[in-house]
Parts: structure tokens; C-alpha cells; sequence
């Protein structure tokens, strides 16, 4: 490519970077993942660079979709490797802090579709026909997904409040 294009590239990617890696690890909860989904995207994105109209819409897609088709794979390899088993942490006692990680942790005990959809609505802030497109479905499919996560939020929400009842 040319040294403007390149320049183009290399400020969309200073310019966009931070906001890619919180959506990446919005969708899989583990920041080297999200690094590496930013990092795939992004080089998916150059490759096309000149083609792309929208590159911020492009890049999101390559993130959602390569997010699926990692959670796709662990489900037929039935695995979920890990490099350090959790220890029970003490709770985070700096509010919104302590409330962001308990979001994200219920967010990881729902579908990947459902949890793509909620991503989408709730931290991107898209439509339903434009949560849609990105993920190729019809507007009463993610209609439809999102009453159910956040159905099963609400319940994953008050499972704590049961048990300790």
C-alpha cells in the first residue's frame, strides 16, 4: 500500500483502538483474547483497506463474527482452556468498578448470540435492524434474543438473593 494510505491506517487504528479492545472484551471477557480478536480484525481490516467504506462498521463485524466462530469451535472441541485456575476473589468494593465486573460475569453465563445481541444494543449502541446486519439474522431474531438475556439476567441477578435466603 501507499505511504497515505498506510498514514490513513495508521490513524484510524490511533484513533480507534482503545474503543475496538473494550468491545472485544465486552464479547469474551479475557483481555490477551480481546488483544488478539483487535488484533485479527485489524489486519483482516488492512488487507481491505481501500475497498471499505465504512472501516469502523467493517472492523466491528470482523470482531463479532470472529468472536462467534472462536465460541463455535470450543463448543465442537468441547474445551475451555484457561492458563491460571481463578481463585475466589475478594469482592471489589469500588462501586461502579465491582458493578462492570458483575455485568461481565453474567454476561458470560449467557449464549454467545444472546450476549452478542445485549453487547451490540447496550455498550455499541445499535439499533435492532443495524444489530441485525452485523449479525445476519432478522430484526425479531435479536428482538427476540434480547428478551431472553435479559430474562436470564434477571434471573442469574437474583440467584444469589435465593440461595442466601
Amino acid at each position: 500500500m501507499d505511504s497515505q494510505i498506510d498514514d490513513e491506517f495508521r490513524r484510524f487504528v490511533a484513533g480507534r483502538s482503545l474503543a475496538l479492545l473494550r468491545t472485544a472484551y465486552a464479547l469474551c471477557g479475557d483481555r490477551h483474547t480481546a488483544e488478539d480478536l483487535v488484533q485479527g480484525a485489524l489486519a483482516k481490516l488492512y488487507r481491505r483497506w481501500r475497498k471499505v467504506d465504512d472501516p469502523e462498521g467493517y472492523v466491528r463485524r470482523i470482531l463479532y463474527n470472529d468472536q462467534i466462530s472462536r465460541w463455535r469451535r470450543r463448543l465442537v472441541l468441547h474445551e475451555d482452556p484457561v492458563d491460571v485456575v481463578p481463585e475466589n476473589a475478594a469482592p471489589d468494593l469500588a462501586g461502579a468498578v465491582g458493578d462492570r465486573v458483575d455485568v461481565l460475569q453474567l454476561l458470560r453465563q449467557l449464549p454467545p448470540r444472546q450476549r452478542a445481541v445485549l453487547v451490540l444494543r447496550y455498550y455499541e449502541d445499535l439499533s435492532e435492524r443495524e444489530i441485525a446486519a452485523v449479525l445476519g439474522c432478522s430484526t425479531g431474531t435479536v428482538r427476540s434474543q434480547a428478551h431472553r438475556a435479559l430474562a436470564r439476567l434477571r434471573g442469574l441477578a437474583l440467584e444469589p438473593t435465593l440461595d442466601g435466603a
